[in-house]
């Protein structure tokens, strides 16, 4: 059985690994964040979910796809491998801080 890769944005069906993300306009910049690297770490919950979300790591994505409102606004959507490393799973979303490496 072949893996499944959907089509991103940037790289349309190229393997770019599973520490990835997606932007929001904030960062999308017309696709000029296509291949940028962001550090990013949980800070806390939002109002849904696990009350203490965050494991205290940090981690290392690449910028592949563009993340739309409504779904998006001012921030990046982790690939789920991503996401299980800085926070619960469970908690669904996040407050984050990131930074471009």
């Amino acid at each position: 059985m072949l893996p499944f890769f959907s089509a991103s944005s940037c790289y349309g069906y190229q393997d770019n690994g599973v520490m990835i993300a997606a932007a929001s306009d904030a960062l999308w910049g017309n696709r000029a964040a296509c291949g940028r690297k962001y550090t990013v770490k949980c800070t806390g919950p939002t109002n849904q979910g696990v009350p203490q979300p965050c494991t205290g790591q940090s981690v290392v994505v690449t910028i592949v796809d563009y993340c739309p409102p409504p779904g998006c606004h001012g921030t990046i959507d982790l690939s789920q491998e991503a996401f299980s490393i800085i926070a619960d799973p469970n908690a669904g979303k996040i407050n984050i801080e990131y930074s471009q490496v």
